[in-house]
């Protein structure tokens, strides 16, 4: 990693603890969210609704973590210790008493500890995951790359936002990720994995084995 990408990383540690250093609200779900990517929600719970308000009125983020223990709705769930930060990129109400909401991920984080407030929202002590180093995406991966920007042209940005970095490994990888059909906890072994190429060796793997299997 040279100087000027070292740089670039500590100011988003230095952006993202400043946030909300003890306080960085969750929103536990079945389901794993990768930088870049993007997740629907139909938030009608009262703790959600609050935070989601907090963020488009501060301009800030929450973090999604796939539920360890306990379910989406109700009493506090546990999260995973690795999540994605989320910001929201299109609200609506279409129904009162329910927002959509249109979020994509950001960066990765680890939870270091969890406490719940008086509505339930779990709010959690976090740092950082540096963003992995940019690497090109090798010859053997190529197959990735290219089921990928097939999907693209096929379906344009409905389902990966833009940019559509088909040269970076990572960008490929989570991309990957999110449409191969394997359950939560193999998504979530990806996201906790800091090697793209590591990463892309596997999807690899499953799209030309059809073993959907991390």
């Amino acid at each position: 990693m040279d100087a000027k990408t070292k740089q670039a990383v500590w100011f988003r540690l230095v952006r993202f603890r400043s946030l909300h250093p003890e306080n960085f609200p969750l929103f536990p779900l079945n389901t794993v969210l990768f930088p870049g990517g993007l997740l629907p929600l139909r938030v009608f719970e009262a703790r959600y609704m609050d935070m989601a308000r907090q963020c488009l009125r501060e301009k800030s983020m929450f973090g999604v973590c796939l539920i360890r223990e306990g379910a989406e709705v109700g009493s506090p769930a546990v999260p995973e210790s690795v999540g994605c930060q989320a910001r929201i990129v299109q609200c609506d109400m279409r129904q009162m008493g329910v927002l959509e909401l249109m979020t994509q991920g950001v960066e990765r984080f680890r939870v270091l500890s969890t406490r719940a407030n008086s509505q339930g929202l779990v709010l959690a002590e976090v740092e950082a995951i540096p963003p992995e180093a940019p690497a090109p995406v090798p010859d053997q991966y190529a197959a990735c790359a290219k089921l990928i920007e097939r999907l693209i042209a096929e379906h344009g940005t409905a389902i990966f936002a833009e940019p559509h970095r088909l040269d970076d490994a990572a960008w490929v990888g989570y991309r990957l990720a999110e449409i191969i059909p394997f359950p939560p906890a193999e998504r979530q072994k990806l996201l906790a994995l800091n090697d793209s190429l590591a990463r892309l060796s596997i999807l690899n793997r499953i799209i030309t084995s059809g073993n959907h299997s991390a």
